[in-house]
């Protein structure tokens, strides 16, 4: 039988790096953008494993009809990853009351009305799963992301509290709190703050975008159903 898995913010780095390894392990996916079409790796997905299938599926998360846009979108499901995301940088008092919303919509609570719309399809199988692509900020904080440390942090207890809620229909909620991960987010850093913070890291390296996508299909393996509810750290030693 095939594992169909939603992929939110495949258009992504970090998350078309999860589609590709998902693929490689089986899975069919749908693969969710915003603005940015993943028509291209659908094609290339498609030709690589033939026996699996791939969609594009669209809807942006900061309107309010989103998540019903993309349940619409959504057939048989076995897992949904929330690998989507931005962040907003500068002090407090520069944010602006939108920017707060916006972090808030497609952090929070879009993906809480995707998953009241898409539970019940999660739950049609014996063993399911969520997992979000949190943050080490949501953890540690980090001034000058004041706001989208709050939302991560948010993030991670809203796996805790739901991870209980629906642990009697077999879906198991996890996060992954990745560290400093090479991708263009991280592209305002110059190479001295790069340096500096290498040189903060016990492994004394970076993380890549395929170091998550790995433990994230571990995570939707089999391998480790018997996890729920926790945030695992992906960041060298940096925050232990």
């Amino acid at each position: 039988m095939k594992k169909y898995a939603l992929v939110c913010g495949a258009s992504g780095e970090i998350g078309t790096a999860i589609c590709r390894h998902l693929a490689q392990q089986g899975w069919s996916l749908y693969m969710h953008y915003a603005t940015k079409p993943t028509t291209e790796l659908v094609e290339q997905l498609t030709v690589d494993f033939p026996q699996q299938e791939f969609f594009c599926v669209q809807a942006d998360f900061t309107h309010e009809d989103a998540a019903t846009h993309l349940a619409s979108q959504i057939f048989t499901l076995h897992a949904i990853i929330f690998a989507n995301g931005h962040a907003v940088y500068g002090l407090l008092e520069d944010i602006s009351v939108l920017e707060m919303h916006t972090l808030w919509q497609v952090h929070v609570q879009t993906p809480m009305l995707i998953l009241q719309q898409l539970a019940a399809k999660l739950r049609a199988h014996q063993v399911s799963y969520v997992l979000f692509i949190g943050s080490i900020w949501g953890v540690a904080g980090a001034a000058g992301e004041v706001v989208y440390s709050a939302v991560k942090g948010a993030q991670h207890s809203f796996v805790k509290a739901y991870a209980q809620e629906v642990a009697y229909n077999g879906i198991r909620v996890n996060a992954i709190a990745p560290g400093f991960i090479e991708t263009k987010m991280n592209g305002h850093i110059d190479e001295a703050e790069r340096e500096q913070i290498i040189s903060d890291i016990p492994l004394q390296q970076l993380g890549t975008a395929d170091d998550v996508a790995r433990l994230c299909t571990f995570y939707v393996s089999g391998q480790a159903d018997y996890m729920t509810g926790q945030i695992i750290h992906l960041n060298g030693g940096w925050y232990i």
